[in-house]
């Protein structure tokens, strides 16, 4: 078995521009994508790993380590009946959105963007905050729902702003159901609802209607000549 070279010291840059230090932080392989993983809500150890396949037990534990030294993390146990540890971002780690959210939108406009790699629960609901289109949204206002496998999402868009909440589905008009790859063709504008539902791809209950107006809200930003 082949094991997984682990940094343990972390890189510094010894310059004084903000940017520096901030890549002293979530420079390290996967310390961004931890980030990414805990924007929606305080996640466990397992749930994190799930997110990120790629990533081994020991380097995930390592990262968490220094995310939590450096203020970013925390870890939290939750109340019963769950009464299990979860690890979260601070207030102050909370504030990364934006610069996820933007390296991410654009890093989409390349070429070597591959829509087909495994692609996680929270980066899809995130990828609805990146790829909303505000003109359109601005005339929308509705309340969609997703099941993904045993994660549940709702979704709410009015006057042209997008919000998400874990876990809870009540009121939702229509509902997603997959996977998170299975609705990207459609989320990324290259593939009709209707077409990709008669593929069986995935399903939606609710509103069909409903469902394909919310798809055309979203579409991927254009991509940098080759």
């Amino acid at each position: 078995m082949k094991l997984e070279n682990i940094t343990t010291i972390k890189r510094r840059y010894a310059d004084a521009c903000g940017t520096a230090l901030a890549l002293e932080f979530v420079g390290e392989r996967w310390a961004l994508l931890i980030i990414r993983e805990l924007l929606l809500g305080p996640r466990r150890f397992g749930e994190i790993r799930a997110g990120l396949p790629g990533l081994s037990a020991n380097v995930l534990t390592q990262r968490l380590a220094g995310l939590e030294a450096d203020g970013i993390v925390v870890r939290e146990k939750l109340p019963p009946p769950a009464s299990v540890q979860v690890y979260a971002l601070t207030p102050w780690g909370y504030e990364a959105a934006p610069v996820v959210l933007a390296m991410g939108r654009w890093a989409l406009r390349s070429p070597r963007h591959d829509p087909s790699q495994p692609f996680s629960r929270v980066s899809l609901m995130l990828a609805l905050r990146m790829l909303l289109l505000p003109d359109k949204a601005e005339g929308w206002a509705g309340t969609i729902g997703f099941r993904l496998g045993d994660e549940t999402y709702r979704v709410t868009v009015g006057n042209g702003s997008l919000g998400i909440t874990r876990g809870l589905l009540a009121g939702a008009e229509a509902v997603f159901v997959g996977e998170p790859n299975d609705f990207l063709p459609v989320l990324f504008g290259t593939m009709p609802l209707g077409l990709a539902l008669s593929a069986g791809r995935f399903s939606v209950e609710g509103n069909v209607a409903r469902a394909a107006d919310f798809a055309t809200l979203f579409l991927l930003p254009p991509k940098i000549a080759a």
